[in-house]
């Protein structure tokens, strides 16, 4: 009782698929694959900060790791002519490669185009970021950030929280602004949620973002997926 659940690993296998999708024979082999997909996934989100990431998928086979990357500018990842990509491929053996023990297989990069940015979480998320560090009031930001979401015809529900030293002040604290209604507990409810974080001056701001876009009753095999533009580029 009382206790928080994060709204995707609530719905993994109603209306969720897991993001790392692989199969391990042993025990070593599985503590190895995770520590490469959490060694990844730090570098990708520290790397691609400010690209508009929605979600970083891995997949592994006996042949290769793919990794598929959801963004809103597709073009910032990809760099002019495929330059980008194909440096982010070999950043990524480099980094993978440092994990102990982990195997040596070629990285494919598939990089998928996000339609209607303001309905998904992390996008939301960064902008209130970028708003913050760029020194505007954090109720300004607040009131922004939710109308652009709310004016998204898929969105129908949308909640922003803050904490920490808002507006510089001595002692930190918590705000909230929600629009619209966000079901957490009904399990076919399409939430959206991310957490981030703002760099200010006088420490740091931490972000949560919302956002539901109605139910699912397809099962996640049968359910028609987005239309996404996808680029792959391999090593």
């Amino acid at each position: 009782m009382t206790h928080t659940v994060h709204p995707y690993a609530h719905r993994l296998g109603v209306i969720r698929d897991w993001k790392s999708r692989w199969f391990s024979k042993t025990p070593a082999e599985y503590r190895q694959n995770v520590m490469v997909d959490s060694t990844v996934r730090r570098f990708l989100k520290k790397r691609l900060r400010g690209m508009y990431v929605t979600s970083i998928e891995i997949e592994r086979n006996q042949k290769n790791v793919r990794i598929i990357i959801k963004t809103s500018r597709p073009g910032l990842v990809i760099g002019r002519g495929g330059e980008g990509s194909v440096k982010l491929i070999k950043e990524i053996e480099k980094v993978a490669y440092k994990v102990p023990k982990a195997k040596r297989l070629p990285v494919k990069l598939d990089i998928e185009e996000v339609r209607s940015p303001e309905s998904h979480a992390p996008v939301v998320a960064y902008m209130v970021a970028e708003g913050l560090e760029k020194r505007q009031t954090f109720r300004r930001v607040l009131k922004q950030t939710v109308e652009k979401v709310m004016a998204n015809r898929d969105v129908l529900g949308v909640r922003i929280a803050l904490g920490g030293r808002l507006g510089g002040a001595e002692m930190s604290r918590s705000e909230e602004i929600k629009r619209g209604r966000v079901p957490l507990q009904t399990l076919r409810a399409d939430i959206d949620f991310t957490r981030e974080v703002a760099y200010m001056p006088y420490g740091v701001i931490g972000i949560k973002v919302w956002i539901y876009r109605g139910d699912i009753f397809e099962k996640p095999e049968t359910a028609p997926r987005a239309e996404a533009r996808t680029v792959r580029a391999n090593s």
